[in-house]
């Protein structure tokens, strides 16, 4: 697999609070930050465009369990949880999405109502390439929402982890059937760190 101009890596999530000792963590996320900076050397090499979205919700926030959602706090805006993971490896001229930020709605898809959709197709994105967390939840909604929008449509599985086996299992199913590309890729053994 190679990127091209026209392509997109789209990182979603990679917050301290989905990884080790964070409040919705997720197994295995933090093993995924070398292949995600890897990911990121080869789009960036190749004139990409790199996304990195993050959760930013206020405190209260409607998916929260205090409110009847299914999750803990998480990713609170401006806290310490809420940050990318120390290891991840951003270029500077990487967009940054925020979601979530509105206390009465969730978005579980980097594409609900960001603007990213217009700003990939204004730029003359074909394809894009997703990892980052939850396989499951953020990944899974935002791949299906990618394909709605005309993209073709890949997720990186080496470089993405689900909240549990069986959802993963299940999203893998649901991407296939909705024609997104799974790419298995190479096993996790690289140490790719920032440059």
């Amino acid at each position: 697999m190679s990127f091209g101009q026209d392509d997109a890596l789209i990182v979603l999530d990679l917050q301290r609070d989905f990884c080790a000792g964070g409040a919705l963590a997720i197994a295995g996320a933090d093993k995924i930050a070398p292949k995600i900076n890897q990911l990121i050397d080869e789009a960036t090499a190749a004139g990409a465009m790199v996304v990195a979205s993050r959760d930013w919700h206020p405190k209260g926030h409607v998916s929260f369990a205090a409110r009847g959602g299914p999750w803990p706090e998480h990713c609170v805006a401006g806290s310490e949880g809420a940050k990318f993971h120390a290891q991840l490896c951003l270029p500077d001229n990487a967009l940054i999405v925020t979601k979530g930020a509105d206390l009465d709605k969730d978005q579980y898809s980097v594409f609900d109502e960001t603007g990213l959709v217009e700003q990939l197709h204004g730029r003359g994105t074909r394809r894009v390439f997703l990892c980052g967390l939850a396989l499951d939840v953020c990944v899974r909604a935002s791949a299906l929402q990618a394909v709605q929008a005309g993209f073709e449509t890949h997720v990186m599985l080496s470089a993405t982890r689900p909240i549990t086996q069986a959802g993963g299992e299940a999203t893998i199913r649901e991407m296939t059937n909705a024609g997104i590309v799974v790419e298995h890729g190479d096993p996790d053994d690289t140490t790719a760190g920032c440059a």
